[in-house]
């Protein structure tokens, strides 16, 4: 059986988005309907596709730090307040070191949590 877990590390955003597309066009046209492995392979494209956009998103979120932008023009860029935008970023970081405590190789390590809570620093900077 197809699972998020089981092909997120072998697949990218881009072959996802399109295998998702391709499935999705079939699904919506109904012709020939698609089969139920291929509709759980649909689900799981799509759960795939959503975590590696939030990991995408939070590692933009780091470029604009390290570029110098605030977190109002962050907040901004996303469309959402600052302080959401702030917290939105802490809790990636908690749970990307959740990740790593529970797989030891996925995630950010304790000097990586360390180094992405300095960059982000306050909602005010």
């Amino acid at each position: 059986m197809v699972t998020p877990d089981g092909i997120e590390r072998d697949i990218t955003l881009t072959s996802a988005a399109a295998r998702y597309d391709e499935l999705w066009v079939r699904d919506a046209v109904g012709e020939p309907p698609l089969r139920r492995e291929e509709v759980l392979e649909l689900l799981a494209l799509g759960e795939v596709i959503a975590r590696k956009a939030v990991y995408g998103r939070q590692l933009a979120v780091r470029s604009a730090r390290r570029a110098g932008a605030s977190w109002t023009q962050i907040g901004g860029a996303m469309g959402v307040s600052k302080q959401a935008a702030w917290e939105a970023h802490g809790k990636w970081i908690d749970d990307q070191a959740e990740q790593n405590r529970r797989s030891d190789y996925q995630g950010l390590d304790g000097d990586q949590v360390a180094a992405a809570r300095r960059l982000a620093g306050d909602a005010d900077g």
